[in-house]
């Protein structure tokens, strides 16, 4: 086993940019649009890959990484089973939180907002624009639920292939799309001497934000 001392210097000394108040968009939505063009040039490995924090009624946090599949003014969507873990939560507790980072970049964007249900017809051309072994896969898998094995789930996984090698899958009527409505946007830029910069977007109305910095 590792050493704590070892872990404890575990240490990285950030150097790449900066940040401040003057250089980012009046809109947190238009710098999440550049930060993000900018991992993807940077070629980060699945830039849209984030982690999704969701809580029980009585406070008790899970999280997941899971991927965006879209962002606007409205919000940050992606989609799940509405039956696994995180759907049951959001259906009881819609407060969610989101985190990308970017460590080549050596960036943290924090999102803080409530989860919606996407509309239906929006969900289903998702569904349907995906590859078909994935869109199977959805149907096959009672996601977060207890299983005997693996087995069980390739041989369900093997008989609905067979079933629709030649027709459309249909949507089940348990998975689709989520939106996570911003409250809070926090864009972070690591720093020399753990100096990070942090720049925070708070909503105050439903078009206009507030951007102020935090200490590190």
């Amino acid at each position: 086993m590792m050493e704590q001392q070892d872990i404890e210097n575990l240490r990285q000394e950030y150097s790449a940019a900066s940040l401040s108040k003057s250089d980012v968009a009046a809109n947190p939505i238009k710098q999440f649009d550049k930060w993000f063009n900018e991992a993807i040039n940077a070629k980060v490995y699945e830039p849209n890959a984030m982690t999704l924090a969701t809580a029980t009624t009585d406070g008790r946090p899970s999280a997941r990484i899971v991927l965006l599949k879209g962002f606007s003014d409205d919000g940050f969507k992606f989609y799940t089973n509405y039956l696994s873990r995180k759907g049951k939560e959001i259906a009881k507790n819609p407060l969610g939180a989101l985190v990308f980072l970017w460590g080549d970049m050596e960036r943290q964007i924090r999102i803080e907002g409530t989860i919606e249900k996407l509309d239906r017809a929006y969900s289903e051309k998702y569904f349907h624009s995906r590859p078909k072994k994935s869109q199977i896969g959805a149907v096959a898998s009672p996601q977060s639920r207890e299983i005997e094995g693996r087995d069980e789930l390739e041989k369900y996984m093997a008989e609905l292939e067979q079933e629709y090698a030649d027709k459309e899958v249909p949507k089940p009527s348990h998975w689709g799309g989520y939106v996570l409505k911003p409250r809070l946007i926090e864009f972070w830029q690591g720093r020399r001497s753990r100096l990070h910069d942090r720049i925070v977007y708070k909503k105050v109305d439903n078009k206009n934000w507030k951007i102020v910095r935090l200490a590190p």
